[in-house]
């Protein structure tokens, strides 16, 4: 018999904070800011039977301008369409152009990226460091 997960998309808090630093530890391509920092802006949490499962962060730039600071998914729920329901669950809310930076060697993200709707609009040379390496940007326009 097989059971269904049922799987929530709603706003972090400071309860989700110590499984939102498991995750983003564990991946190593997503970036590393000090969790307790994602209260100060916009941060979404995805929890599969009650366990934090990813997060997003985004930060407003503008009355129509968002940036994403940062996406994670622990590994045992990747490719379970989360990232996605995290995007669409933080978009419902917000008309206007969402800019990212990701990883030159991150083309698993890139093409996730694409799949969404964004699209390259230029590059960051040495943008990151530990390694260092260049950053793609790229931009979502919601209407």
């Amino acid at each position: 018999m097989m059971t269904s997960m049922m799987t929530v998309f709603r706003p972090g808090g400071v309860a989700d904070l110590a499984a939102v630093e498991s995750i983003q530890y564990q991946s190593r391509e997503a970036s590393h800011w000090n969790p307790r920092e994602y209260l100060d802006h916009e941060f979404w949490v995805a929890t599969v039977d009650g366990v934090v499962a990813g997060f997003l962060v985004t930060r407003r730039l503008t009355v129509d301008e968002v940036e994403v600071l940062n996406l994670a998914v622990a590994r045992e729920f990747r490719r379970k369409r989360l990232a996605e329901g995290l995007f669409r669950a933080a978009l419902e809310r917000f008309r206007g152009s969402v800019f990212l930076e990701v990883r030159e060697s991150n083309v698993t993200a890139q093409q996730f990226y694409k799949y969404l709707g964004f699209q390259v609009v230029s590059l960051r040379t040495s943008y990151y460091d530990n390694p260092p390496e260049t950053a793609i940007v790229m931009k979502f326009h919601s209407c």
